[in-house]
């Protein structure tokens, strides 16, 4: 027997306790990082399949509030972008529809589970596509500043209309788009802005917007205008 303790126990008996300290150590690591736990992250709505000639009248990018859980190694580990909303809008029509939330439309990572999102319903409207072109307006300011008697006798702009397009209701209602503010104090006979242009309702997009070239004029009262 003592033999056997000598043999098979006490040989190299320091290096056995060794791993077996190891072996526990890992095995408690392991096992705390098993431990479920929960984070909530906050995920964009991903809207797929739109038909082409559908437009989705909301204002605000569309997200959602997605608590999961997981094994707590995975859980500090996760990354915003690996949770994900997608919702399937084929054979969505110019109307008023709620979609439902659930678990189903979540992309996640394979260890963790959905737990819930919020809201659980999406109310969305939607409407159909129109693209016109629409008249542009220079905004002139301080024009009323100018020394010596000095006016703005004439404005032109280049190109004169741009296109516009979004949602049908929406781009109905706009009469023309904007400048930049072109600031004419200190111009003195004919002065050139190369500006942007814009439109104050935020889903209706100008199409390949580029710079406008506005030319003023600016003469003293009683001067003829310059051609």
């Amino acid at each position: 027997m003592i033999t056997f303790l000598k043999r098979y126990v006490f040989h190299n008996f320091g290096l056995k306790v060794l791993s077996l300290v190891l072996a526990a150590g890992l095995w408690f690591i392991i096992s705390r990082d098993e431990q479920p736990a929960e984070v909530a992250v906050r995920a964009p709505i991903v809207f797929e399949h739109v038909p082409t000639d559908l437009e989705v009248s909301s204002e605000s990018a569309p997200e959602a509030l997605i608590r999961v859980r997981g094994p707590e190694r995975v859980i500090r580990q996760l990354k915003s972008n690996e949770v994900q909303a997608q919702l399937d809008l084929s054979g969505a029509k110019p109307q008023e529809r709620t979609f439902e939330l659930t678990a189903q439309e979540v992309r996640h990572p394979r260890d963790v589970a959905v737990m819930q999102i919020i809201p659980s319903q999406l109310h969305l409207t939607f409407d159909t596509r129109l693209t016109r072109e629409v008249e542009v307006r220079p905004r002139i300011v301080d024009a009323d500043n100018l020394p010596n008697g000095e006016q703005v006798v004439k404005v032109d702009v280049d190109p004169a209309r741009i296109t516009i397009t979004g949602p049908s209701r929406h781009v109905q209602r706009v009469d023309s788009a904007t400048t930049d503010p072109i600031d004419v104090v200190g111009t003195q006979g004919t002065g050139f802005f190369n500006v942007n242009v814009y439109v104050s309702d935020p889903l209706v997009q100008v199409v390949d917007p580029t710079n406008v070239r506005v030319t003023v004029v600016v003469q003293k009262v009683g001067t003829a205008t310059s051609h």
